[in-house]
């Protein structure tokens, strides 16, 4: 890849990029400590919805990688921070596992009379009756905005479907487009771009998915590297219209990309 050089700044994908169901990707640690060693500046950017930041940060630690939690961009905090700026002391339902609660201190939350609807990770719970509910309330006129569109992710059991099928059932059915607040959105990546404080043509992404990481980035001006530790495997056919601008087995192979 030409241009590397007047790369400063590294987004990073965590999950099928630093690790595949809690187990470090072999080379993660070192490529870490690498880009640290050598002066760039690195963001973590997620869709992972079912933890707050600092838990996040604590498991990656746990598990040999040296991820701060002020580092860490996710979209629960991508999505709270938009509904206090657009929908300010309006009832909301979040529909969500895990512990992300404080990302959304000061927002009320509620499953009753909700006036906006936010699809989260939720997996299990997007039963009939959690969207027919769902449905219900947005006929009603209640906005709909998901952390992500994710199909899938892969775990250590293989692929496994994710929430992003039935935010699309939800806009089918409705007739309404829903607010995505985290990867692909352009506002996303931009704000993991102020946070490291570099410009898009300064930064490379790092990612499993073709669409949510490596096109969204590339959207946003940003390079996008596609890795085959994740979702995509070496071989996969990738869609006609995105082409990333490298492909590497591993983020191991991150530095060897980078050095000129």
């Amino acid at each position: 890849m030409k241009g590397t050089d007047t790369i400063r700044g590294v987004l990073l994908d965590i999950d099928g990029v630093l690790h595949v169901g809690m187990q470090p990707v072999a080379g993660a640690t070192e490529a870490l400590t690498w880009l640290a060693g050598n002066g760039y500046r690195v963001a973590f950017v997620t869709n992972t919805t079912t933890m707050k930041r600092s838990t996040l940060a604590e498991r990656l630690q746990a598990i040999g990688l040296p991820v701060e939690e002020d580092a860490i961009v996710t979209a629960p905090v991508a999505t709270a921070s938009y509904i206090r700026a657009t929908y300010p002391d309006k009832r909301c339902w979040v529909i969500s596992k895990g512990d992300t609660t404080d990302d959304f201190a000061g927002i009320p939350l509620t499953e009753e009379d909700a006036e906006v609807v936010v699809i989260g990770g939720a997996e299990e719970l997007l039963s009939y009756e959690t969207m027919n509910k769902a449905f219900r309330l947005l006929m009603k006129g209640a906005p709909l905005l998901a952390m992500h569109k994710n199909l899938y992710w892969r775990t250590t059991e293989g692929l496994q479907l994710d929430s992003g099928p039935f935010v699309y059932a939800l806009e089918q059915a409705t007739g309404k487009q829903a607010v995505v607040l985290g990867k692909p959105d352009r506002a996303f990546f931009e704000q993991a771009l102020h946070s490291l404080g570099v410009e898009a043509s300064e930064a490379l992404m790092l990612g499993d998915d073709v669409v949510n990481d490596v096109a969204g980035a590339q959207k946003a001006g940003i390079r996008g590297v596609l890795v085959c530790t994740g979702k995509y495997s070496a071989g996969t056919a990738l869609p006609e219209h995105i082409q990333p601008d490298a492909i590497l087995p591993s983020i191991a192979d991150l530095p060897a990309l980078l050095q000129p």
